[in-house]
């Protein structure tokens, strides 16, 4: 799944704004503030339902009906569902992690998309038909329906964490003086 990830995001053409911008130092970090901002407000999110249907999936899903072996099964095939679905709809926010619109030209990466509906196939093939490879059961339509309306939820939550502003230092800068305070600390321990 990262991999198909990762290729669809590859295949995204440079906007204008990106080429518009000031080059980037060696030394400056790979990973900005923004992009920092947009991973805390997914985590946050996903961490929050995927740990909530852990600890309460069978009540909320009401799967009490089941034998506890095949209520476990379910649950545990949900929650994998359920992160699926949140990592291919989050791959649409982080196409454009300054935009809030981030369909715009969408439809014209024929790549991405394509990429995007075989990971959707693969994780259904793999969730209905692969269930013993995978240890995992088939769900019926309301619980896929509940995974995917999870994973929609990715986008109007990003939408809203980009009015969230960002400091213009890196995040990584109030980190420093304690590793640099660290080291120091190492290289007088080694000389004394």
């Amino acid at each position: 799944m990262d991999t198909l990830g990762a290729l669809a995001l590859a295949t995204e053409p440079p906007t204008d704004n990106l080429m518009k911008r000031q080059p980037v130092g060696r030394r400056e970090p790979l990973v900005t503030n923004i992009m920092w901002r947009n991973l805390f407000v997914q985590a946050i999110y996903q961490i929050a339902i995927l740990l909530i249907f852990n600890f309460s999936g069978k009540k909320i899903l009401r799967l009490q009906n089941e034998s506890p072996d095949n209520a476990e099964k379910m649950k545990n095939t949900f929650i994998f569902n359920t992160f699926v679905f949140c990592q291919i709809f989050n791959e649409f926010n982080a196409r454009k992690p300054e935009e809030r619109n981030v369909f715009k030209g969408v439809t014209k990466n024929h790549l991405f998309m394509g990429i995007v509906c075989v990971t959707t196939v693969f994780q259904i093939l793999i969730v209905e038909f692969l269930g013993k490879f995978f240890k995992i059961v088939r769900l019926n339509w309301s619980l896929w329906l509940v995974s995917v309306a999870i994973g929609v939820v990715s986008w109007p939550l990003a939408y809203l964490g980009k009015f969230i502003p960002v400091p213009v230092r890196p995040l990584q800068a109030y980190f420093k003086p304690c590793w640099k305070s660290s080291r120091r600390d190492e290289e007088e321990g080694r000389q004394g």
